[in-house]
């Protein structure tokens, strides 16, 4: 474990990745187990992660939407992600603590609020990165959930009733404030926090 501590310390801007870190995870030693998962993903031992590496995940590699999510993160262009933008990704997954909840205001949204929760959601579903979700859009994910299971006419019905009842402008998609209406009586700082610091 120290070795991987001084490994972040060498091959990383320390201070800049304490800095950084507090504001989305609570300790060193949570930073230190973090990074030791980093590390057990970093196949090419370079500093970096490429989406092969997280095809390797099982539990992604099963998810119908893993794709979707190793996409998240990485940013447009790059086909590695280093340290920090690995460990930014993932607090978005944190679960959010009762000590967090009535944070001060002025120290801005963390990744693990509500709202950036359903953003980072929101993105998994608009894959033009238009700031709303099409039928097409929708349909893709539904087919992915779905398999072979359910046929295309009856999941057009599903996309077009999902649609119809989260479209309050008329414009035949959905955008990212129509997502957080339909969304705003489920429990996505639940279902979206995974305990992988434990």
């Amino acid at each position: 474990r120290w070795r991987l501590f001084s490994d972040l310390l060498y091959k990383h801007n320390f201070s800049e990745i304490i800095q950084r870190a507090s504001k989305i995870f609570v300790s060193h030693s949570q930073i230190t187990r973090l990074y030791s998962r980093f590390h057990s993903l970093d196949k090419g031992e370079n500093g970096a992660l490429s989406r092969e590496d997280f095809q390797r995940i099982p539990e992604l590699a099963i998810n119908p939407l893993g794709d979707r999510i190793i996409n998240a993160f990485f940013p447009e262009g790059e086909d590695q992600v280093n340290f920090r933008g690995f460990m930014r990704t993932l607090a978005h997954f944190r679960p959010v603590e009762d000590n967090e909840k009535n944070k001060d205001p002025s120290a801005g949204e963390p990744l693990n609020s509500r709202n950036n929760k359903l953003l980072f959601a929101f993105r998994l579903y608009d894959l033009d990165r238009d700031d709303k979700i099409s039928r097409d859009e929708l349909l893709q994910v539904l087919r992915m959930m779905v398999g072979v299971n359910i046929s295309d006419e009856q999941l057009g019905s599903i996309a077009d009733r999902t649609i119809q009842e989260a479209d309050t402008n008329g414009d035949m998609c959905i955008s990212f404030s129509e997502f957080i209406k339909v969304l705003e009586k489920v429990d996505v700082e639940q279902k979206m926090s995974i305990r992988f610091l434990h």
